[in-house]
């Protein structure tokens, strides 16, 4: 089973041309970004698509509860969790790989999906040179993924405001990109949007391109304001 390609993606009209070239650019110019979709929109499909486009050179680390991922880099660490055994022991968490990974001198660490207390960990990352890594989220929409991550931050023991928190966000993370299945079966790009910063107490976004489920229409936003 090969991993579907850009030419796979634009002929299923998943995406069109200037959302791939837009964040092929992105990716290359190490922009840290989250896949966000609901069960069966395609996240991980969509972020091995993406991650073929690191440069061959740079040492990529990548945390799965699976290897899913099929990175072509040469160096390329894969890291796996681990259940605990019968006695309840030795289990190895998505916390504890990122934590390792920070330790490896990755140029970026990429997490096959974030839901749990790894998500302090890996912001931290994006937050401190690691640039251009990336992960999956469960959610429906950007918003709904910024709730997500306000909730899984709280669970994993974050004691600052919501304030505070957005604002590690904004300095986290570029881009969101939305891929949803619509009722028909196809998978499709709902949104690319991208993070401005904090104003007041509320994180900033603009839509960089969005897909009109209604009339089918995909719209490039780049030049408004």
């Amino acid at each position: 089973k090969t991993a579907l390609t850009a030419d796979d993606l634009l002929r299923s009209d998943t995406v069109s041309r200037a959302e791939i070239e837009y964040l092929r650019e992105r990716v290359l110019n190490r922009a840290n970004l989250i896949v966000v979709g609901g069960t069966g929109s395609g996240k991980t499909t969509f972020l091995n698509l993406i991650s073929q486009w690191i440069p061959a050179e740079e040492r990529v680390i990548t945390v799965e509860d699976a290897a899913e991922l099929r990175l072509e880099n040469a160096h390329v660490v894969r890291l796996e969790t681990r259940p605990p055994n019968l006695e309840g022991q030795r289990a190895v968490t998505a916390r504890d790989l990122v934590r390792n990974a920070l330790r490896m001198r990755p140029d970026r660490i990429i997490v096959g999906e974030v839901r749990g207390d790894e998500v302090l960990d890996m912001l931290q990352a994006m937050n401190t040179g690691h640039d251009g890594s990336m992960t999956t989220l469960h959610a429906n929409s950007t918003r709904d993924a910024i709730h997500r991550l306000e909730l899984l931050a709280g669970f994993a023991g974050f004691k600052g405001s919501s304030a505070t928190f957005r604002g590690q966000i904004a300095s986290s993370i570029d881009l969101f990109v939305h891929v949803a299945r619509l009722p028909s079966g196809a998978r499709k790009l709902m949104a690319v949007t991208e993070v401005l910063g904090l104003e007041g107490e509320e994180l900033q976004l603009r839509d960089l391109f969005r897909y009109d489920s209604l009339s089918g229409q995909r719209q490039d936003l780049r030049g408004a304001r």
